[in-house]
Protein backbone atom coordinates (compact mmCIF):
# COMPACT_ATOMS: atom_id res chain seq x y z
CA UNK A 1 0.00 0.00 0.00
CA UNK A 2 1.38 3.59 -1.21
CA UNK A 3 1.80 6.00 1.94
CA UNK A 4 1.72 9.61 1.43
CA UNK A 5 3.25 12.10 3.98
CA UNK A 6 2.71 15.85 3.84
CA UNK A 7 4.70 18.52 5.08
CA UNK A 8 5.12 22.13 4.91
CA UNK A 9 2.10 23.67 6.72
CA UNK A 10 1.71 26.19 9.11
CA UNK A 11 0.56 29.42 9.83
CA UNK A 12 1.51 32.61 7.32
CA UNK A 13 0.13 36.28 6.86
CA UNK A 14 -1.91 36.96 4.07
CA UNK A 15 0.09 37.65 1.27
CA UNK A 16 2.95 34.93 2.11
CA UNK A 17 4.24 32.07 0.72
CA UNK A 18 4.63 28.54 1.54
CA UNK A 19 5.73 25.34 -0.13
CA UNK A 20 3.72 22.01 1.03
CA UNK A 21 6.18 18.89 0.05
CA UNK A 22 4.28 15.28 -0.20
CA UNK A 23 6.89 12.09 -0.06
CA UNK A 24 5.53 8.75 -1.38
CA UNK A 25 6.54 5.62 -0.18
CA UNK A 26 7.59 4.16 -3.25
CA UNK A 27 7.21 4.99 -7.29
CA UNK A 28 3.82 4.08 -8.24
CA UNK A 29 4.11 4.14 -12.21
CA UNK A 30 5.34 7.02 -14.32
CA UNK A 31 1.46 6.89 -15.92
CA UNK A 32 0.25 8.32 -12.31
CA UNK A 33 -0.99 11.49 -11.69
CA UNK A 34 -0.37 13.44 -8.43
CA UNK A 35 -2.31 15.85 -6.87
CA UNK A 36 -3.19 18.20 -4.15
CA UNK A 37 -6.37 18.32 -3.06
CA UNK A 38 -7.55 20.97 0.27
CA UNK A 39 -10.77 20.99 2.38
CA UNK A 40 -12.01 23.92 4.66
CA UNK A 41 -14.23 23.19 7.09
CA UNK A 42 -17.66 22.82 6.42
CA UNK A 43 -16.95 22.21 2.59
CA UNK A 44 -16.21 19.72 0.07
CA UNK A 45 -12.70 18.96 -0.65
CA UNK A 46 -11.05 20.18 -4.08
CA UNK A 47 -8.69 19.17 -6.79
CA UNK A 48 -6.17 22.24 -6.53
CA UNK A 49 -3.58 20.98 -8.78
CA UNK A 50 -2.57 18.17 -10.53
CA UNK A 51 0.81 16.74 -12.06
CA UNK A 52 1.42 13.78 -14.69
CA UNK A 53 4.65 11.83 -13.44
CA UNK A 54 5.38 10.72 -16.84
CA UNK A 55 5.86 14.43 -18.41
CA UNK A 56 5.33 16.79 -16.03
CA UNK A 57 2.21 18.68 -17.34
CA UNK A 58 -0.08 20.44 -15.02
CA UNK A 59 -3.20 21.55 -14.13
CA UNK A 60 -4.77 24.03 -11.58
CA UNK A 61 -8.30 24.77 -10.18
CA UNK A 62 -8.88 28.55 -11.36
CA UNK A 63 -9.16 29.74 -7.64
CA UNK A 64 -5.57 29.31 -7.75
CA UNK A 65 -4.36 29.60 -11.43
CA UNK A 66 -1.15 31.84 -10.81
CA UNK A 67 -0.27 32.16 -7.48
CA UNK A 68 -0.12 27.89 -6.98
CA UNK A 69 3.03 25.63 -8.48
CA UNK A 70 2.62 21.99 -8.66
CA UNK A 71 6.11 19.91 -9.43
CA UNK A 72 8.12 16.99 -8.80
CA UNK A 73 11.24 15.24 -8.14
CA UNK A 74 10.65 11.50 -9.54
CA UNK A 75 14.01 10.62 -7.85
CA UNK A 76 12.93 10.89 -5.07
CA UNK A 77 9.26 9.82 -4.98
CA UNK A 78 8.62 13.91 -3.91
CA UNK A 79 5.67 16.37 -5.26
CA UNK A 80 5.26 20.01 -3.85
CA UNK A 81 3.35 22.90 -3.69
CA UNK A 82 4.31 25.79 -3.78
CA UNK A 83 1.77 28.49 -2.88
CA UNK A 84 2.45 32.15 -3.36
CA UNK A 85 0.13 35.60 -2.20
CA UNK A 86 -1.72 33.51 -0.15
CA UNK A 87 -5.43 34.65 1.14
CA UNK A 88 -7.70 33.71 4.07
CA UNK A 89 -9.83 31.56 1.67
CA UNK A 90 -7.03 29.16 1.27
CA UNK A 91 -6.69 28.27 4.86
CA UNK A 92 -7.49 24.75 4.85
CA UNK A 93 -6.81 21.09 5.65
CA UNK A 94 -3.83 20.46 2.07
CA UNK A 95 -4.08 16.57 1.71
CA UNK A 96 -1.65 14.59 -1.28
CA UNK A 97 -2.97 12.16 -3.19
CA UNK A 98 -2.12 9.65 -6.64
CA UNK A 99 -4.17 8.54 -8.99
CA UNK A 100 -2.25 5.53 -10.31
CA UNK A 101 -3.06 5.40 -13.49
CA UNK A 102 -4.40 8.93 -13.58
CA UNK A 103 -7.89 7.36 -14.81
CA UNK A 104 -9.43 10.73 -14.55
CA UNK A 105 -7.46 12.77 -16.94
CA UNK A 106 -4.94 15.48 -15.75
CA UNK A 107 -7.59 18.13 -15.90
CA UNK A 108 -9.89 16.40 -13.71
CA UNK A 109 -9.75 17.48 -10.29
CA UNK A 110 -12.35 15.97 -8.34
CA UNK A 111 -11.46 13.53 -5.67
CA UNK A 112 -13.07 10.66 -6.48
CA UNK A 113 -10.74 8.95 -8.79
CA UNK A 114 -7.50 9.22 -6.95
CA UNK A 115 -6.43 6.05 -5.33
CA UNK A 116 -3.94 6.78 -2.20
CA UNK A 117 -4.19 10.11 -0.16
CA UNK A 118 -1.95 11.50 2.44
CA UNK A 119 -3.04 12.57 6.14
CA UNK A 120 -3.17 16.42 5.26
CA UNK A 121 -1.61 18.74 7.01
CA UNK A 122 -3.11 22.47 8.06
CA UNK A 123 -2.33 25.55 6.12
CA UNK A 124 -4.05 28.74 8.25
CA UNK A 125 -3.61 32.18 6.68
CA UNK A 126 -4.16 35.15 9.09
CA UNK A 127 -5.31 38.65 7.88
Amino acid sequence: QVQLMESGGGTVQAGGSLKLSCTASEFINDATCMGWFRQAPGKEREGVAKIKTRDSRTFYADSVKGRFTISQDIATNAVYLQMANLQPEDSAMYYCAADRYCRGGLSNLHKSFMNYWGKGILVTISS
